[in-house]
């Protein structure tokens, strides 16, 4: 049964794996989520979306992103072309582009309507200009556009939120260079 506990205990395991996956996360950068919260209770994805289960990962996840001194980027559906809610600190610090709209259950989804009642100072933009460190994607809503290259899969034990499928992913800087290359360590998790 996908109860409020399960879902919040489910996204709160999911969202401990990836910071230790991406344990290179500074103060400033940008982690995005996108969420289907019909896929969460069993439901196809835009047919049955459920504030409390936008609730319980939210709950599980915002403390998390805040106490780190990260910006949460929470995308929106199809409907609204997959923009995103952002503290408006977050769109001026990424010279993002604003646009205008309002999440709503069926257009937006559920999980982008409780960041815009959580923000201290929310606001709409188009896309994050693939300048997102890390991501988790909570019923296949397809995140990966927001990320800079290279994006690197977390693969975690916690695969599921409710019935959702969860993936998850961290990004590192290219590599560049030839045959005389030389490269720092750098965790690989």
């Amino acid at each position: 049964m996908n109860t409020y506990e399960t879902i919040n205990a489910q996204a709160n395991a999911a969202i401990d794996e990836l910071f230790y996956a991406a344990d290179t996360l500074k103060k400033g950068d940008m982690l995005v989520i996108g969420c289907s919260t019909s896929e969460i209770m069993g439901k196809l994805i835009g047919t049955g979306s459920s504030v409390e289960a936008a609730k319980a990962v939210m709950d599980a996840v915002l403390p998390k992103v805040k106490e780190r001194g990260l910006y949460l980027a929470v995308q929106c559906c199809e409907h609204l072309n997959r923009c995103l809610v952002v503290e408006r600190e977050c769109m001026e610090r990424y010279g993002l582009q604003q646009v205008w709209v309002k999440p709503q259950l069926h257009a937006g989804g559920a999980f982008s309507m409780e960041a815009v009642a959580r923000f201290n100072d929310h606001v709409m933009v188009e896309d994050l200009r693939g300048r997102a460190s890390a991501g988790m994607d909570i019923g296949g809503t397809f995140i990966g556009m927001h990320m800079h290259p290279v994006v690197v899969p977390v693969h975690a034990k916690t695969r599921h939120i409710g019935d959702a499928n969860v993936t998850m992913a961290r990004t590192r800087p290219k590599y560049v260079g030839g045959p005389r290359a030389a490269y720092d360590e750098m965790p690989h998790r």
